[in-house]
């Protein structure tokens, strides 16, 4: 297997479950960096919320935010950044206030949210930023933005994706990292699109890129990578592609892949 580049998802992915990242995963990324592999985070959270990780790290060549909204050096110099228009934002937030949906956006290093509940609570503990309370973001979006993203039960999303794909067709890039997300980008921003913006700034071809997801926000770049693996602890409907499967984030699984598929060329199971 030929790589050049490594792209992985955060939450649920390289992420164990308490959020935490092992001694090990960050040995092999050094290891792998070191070959000359570029480390590549890619995630729903915004640039603030990610860098922890990406410090943790400690050897990425750039990362993505908000599902490919973005692209950041590691330095968090902005490399790379599409954006939904006012009127297309003011439409989304509408859409999920027709349907009484809590609804926020972003800044880099705060996310602005419509009404005080339990989902506000938990998502500022989850992301680690600061949440402002501005009510209706009809009003609040003054300027294009990365993201909008709805939250409610997963019964719910399921729903609501089907109808927001119904009413949005290709105007906007819909997905969910999480069962209870609804997550509302720019047309052009997947985390596939940004990472053929990275393949091109960084020198990679998308054949020689090796990439990990659990979610369907993931199911672009495990397509468009030479090589996409899906968690053992992945949603069904992204297991259902066919893509191979590596061990659960638990268990450190993207390590354990590149360690043994990548440095060592063993097996993997």
């Amino acid at each position: 297997m030929q790589v050049k580049a490594i792209a992985f998802d955060l939450d649920d992915t390289l992420l164990r479950s308490d959020a935490t990242v092992s001694d090990y995963t960050v040995e092999v990324l050094h290891r792998a960096a070191q070959r000359g592999i570029h480390i590549i985070p890619a995630s729903g959270r915004t640039r603030d919320s990610m860098w922890a990780t990406v410090q943790r790290i400690g050897c990425a060549s750039c990362f993505l935010s908000c599902n490919g909204s973005e692209v950041w050096s590691p330095e968090r110099q902005l490399l790379m950044q599409e954006l939904l228009s006012v009127e297309q934002a003011h439409e989304v937030a509408q859409f999920a206030r027709e349907r009484g949906i809590y609804c926020q956006t972003y800044a880099v290093d705060r996310f602005f949210y419509t009404v005080e509940n339990q989902w506000a609570a938990s998502y500022a503990k989850m992301s680690s930023l600061p949440g402002e309370y501005v009510g209706d973001l009809t009003t609040f979006i003054q300027k294009p933005v990365t993201k909008i993203l709805m939250m409610d039960d997963p019964e719910r999303i399921a729903v609501l994706l089907q109808e927001a794909q119904a009413h949005f067709g290709d105007r906007v890039s819909l997905t969910c990292s999480k069962p209870y997300f609804l997550e509302c980008n720019p047309k052009l921003a997947t985390k596939g699109n940004g990472l053929r913006w990275c393949a091109r700034h960084l020198g990679f071809r998308m054949d020689e890129l090796l990439a990990f997801g659990d979610s369907l926000n993931d199911v672009s770049m495990l397509e468009a990578a030479g090589t996409g693996v899906a968690m053992r602890n992945a949603r069904e409907d992204v297991k259902a592609f066919g893509f191979p499967q590596c061990r659960t984030n638990d268990e450190d699984g993207v390590a354990r892949y590149i360690d043994e598929m990548i440095l060592s060329g063993g097996s993997c199971i």
